[in-house]
């Protein structure tokens, strides 16, 4: 009996000798790579789910790699009889949204005054020369997650979108959330993860329109960890207490103005102009990052009169309260499994991942999947519905235990496999959930406010674009206020970087705003794990404390 090769949940049989990158190539899974197959560029990780033993060892080039992690081009079939299932780190673009509801649209109220500019054919950057072409002048804003990466392709002359693109940042080999890549950045030399990562935004930018040395900008959004790592900086100080960038440390000492960090594309292995400005937005503080300040910059936050709110869900959640005149930020270090991470059958925002369910009258699971395609895994706004059918339904107590003898939930199941919902997979999803809760109530609290009392509270980020308010309010991720004033505004980080790549002034104005923020850090709040513990059961989240305390 031949090899079966299970690639992204498409079959193939193969023979004894071949590599995985080229089986990943003949079944239409372009696997990245820039050493045409030397495993000298480690881009072209795949994941071995299943039918490790039936592979070659490891070779030199993979001593980087750890656990189920291997490069394809390195990877022989030993064996004329067995299952491999892989996955690669590129399974296509990720659900998201091209630009962020409910908020005003950028493009039609900012206009455009980029640091890159144009005098005949001479390309200014800050008004000082850096190339001469007559061509179009073009920028990218990065949304740089610990799981998820979109680039947008903007005409720095028109402010004008030309193209998106969306990825899982490949770093996930060096571990799935942001203390497993410090404790791994820290470990391997070379700077691996940045590398890698590179090479993945290199074959992102050279599939847009464009010829790539008419970029002449980037700005990058993205969480302390995520952001430092891109700019090849030290950030082993961000996993250690008290949790601070090298750039706020810089700061602190004199060594720098802000925690603004630039350098040119030469220097970061990206293939657009090698003069281009990579500029990387300012943190916050602590693991509030970039991404965050970018969430900022996209609500306006520096001209709101009203007290808002904004969460941004994922790997690190963000929290800020505030307005114009106070700020409050803090970050939730939920980890990966509300983007799929940890989850027996979880996985991004995908093709073939279930993203909405619904319980039926006969007990079995009604499943919508992204493209429509066969299930393969279940995605974010999947696991919120689950958790709010199975409460719904009875199916699960407040604890996330099963009232029955079960052990798991079926939510689809076929001649190949059964995808379902475990008590493990619910313990997980119980930590997530009760550390974003637990900074809910210890922002809210350092503000002043009960939950009924904000104006708006707007849910950022693609996966909370998403998700159903119903069933996250039913089974307590976000606060039980009502629905008019949840406003779901996806990608808030991405705009905020386009916002500050267009326009040099809020640029300044986002930069002199994260001076004043507030930093509150959860763990110094006496009733932080009162509040943690309170928020891993599936209940609705009201307001806990009083006001004032």
């Amino acid at each position: 009996m031949p090899v079966q090769l299970i690639l992204n949940s498409d079959h193939k049989e193969v023979e004894e000798g071949s590599s995985l990158f080229q089986y990943a190539e003949s079944m239409g899974f372009p696997v990245p790579t820039s050493c045409h197959n030397q495993g000298k560029c480690k881009e072209c990780i795949i994941e071995v789910v299943k039918g490790m033993e039936l592979l070659s060892e490891r070779t030199l080039h993979e001593r980087h790699l750890q656990n189920n992690f291997r490069l394809s081009c390195q990877t022989k079939i030993q064996s004329d009889n067995g299952v491999i299932e892989c996955r690669t780190m590129r399974r296509g673009q990720m659900k998201i949204v091209g630009s962020a509801i409910e908020l005003p649209a950028w493009e039609e109220n900012i206009v455009p005054e980029p640091c890159v500019t144009r005098s005949g054919d001479r390309i200014l950057l800050d008004g000082k020369e850096i190339a001469r072409s007559s061509g179009g002048l073009y920028g990218i804003a990065m949304d740089l997650g610990t799981t998820t990466v979109v680039l947008r392709l903007i005409d720095l002359e028109t402010g004008v979108v030309v193209a998106n693109s969306s990825f899982e940042n490949p770093q996930r080999f060096g571990g799935s959330d942001i203390m497993a890549r410090i404790q791994y950045d820290t470990e391997h030399r070379g700077k691996l993860l940045q590398r890698t990562l590179a090479g993945y935004i290199t074959h992102a930018i050279e599939e847009f329109p464009v010829d790539p040395t008419s970029i002449y900008e980037m700005v990058v959004a993205g969480n302390s960890t995520m952001r430092d790592l891109f700019f090849r900086m030290n950030v082993y100080s961000i996993g250690q207490s008290p949790y601070r960038s090298i750039t706020e440390l810089e700061m602190e000492e004199g060594k720098r103005l802000s925690t603004v960090v630039t350098a040119n594309a030469r220097q970061l292995l990206l293939p657009i102009h090698p003069n281009a400005r990579v500029y990387g937005m300012p943190i916050i503080s602590g693991h509030v990052g970039a991404d965050a300040a970018a969430c900022m910059l996209a609500v306006d936050l520096s001209h709101e009169e009203r007290t808002v709110a904004i969460m941004d869900i994922g790997t690190n959640t963000e929290l800020i309260v505030g307005n114009k005149n106070r700020i409050i930020a803090a970050s939730c270090p939920a980890g990966p499994a509300f983007e799929g991470g940890k989850i027996r059958w979880g996985m991004p925002g995908l093709s073939g991942a279930i993203e909405r369910v619904r319980i039926q009258d006969d007990g079995s699971a009604a499943v919508q999947v992204i493209d429509a395609l066969h299930p393969q895994g279940i995605c974010g706004s999947g696991l919120i519905d689950t958790l709010s059918e199975l409460l719904r339904t009875g199916y699960i107590n407040q604890l996330g235990r099963f009232e029955s003898d079960e052990h798991e939930f079926i939510l689809y199941s076929d001649h190949e496999k059964s995808i379902s919902l475990s008590e493990n997979d619910i313990n997980e999803l119980a930590q997530a959930k009760g550390a974003n809760v637990a900074g809910l109530h210890v922002a809210f609290k350092r503000f002043g406010l009960h939950f009924e009392d904000i104006d708006l509270f707007y849910l950022a980020g693609g996966f909370g674009r998403h998700v159903d308010i119903t069933s996250s309010k039913r089974m307590g991720l976000i606060p039980n206020i009502d629905d008019s004033k949840i406003v779901q505004v996806g990608n808030a980080s991405i705009e905020g970087a386009s916002i500050a790549l267009v326009s040099r002034s809020k640029r300044l104005e986002l930069e002199e705003m994260v001076k004043k923020v507030i930093h509150c850090r959860l763990e110094t709040d006496p009733n932080f794990f009162d509040y943690f513990v309170e928020g891993c059961q599936f209940k609705p989240v009201n307001s806990l404390h009083q006001v004032g305390t």
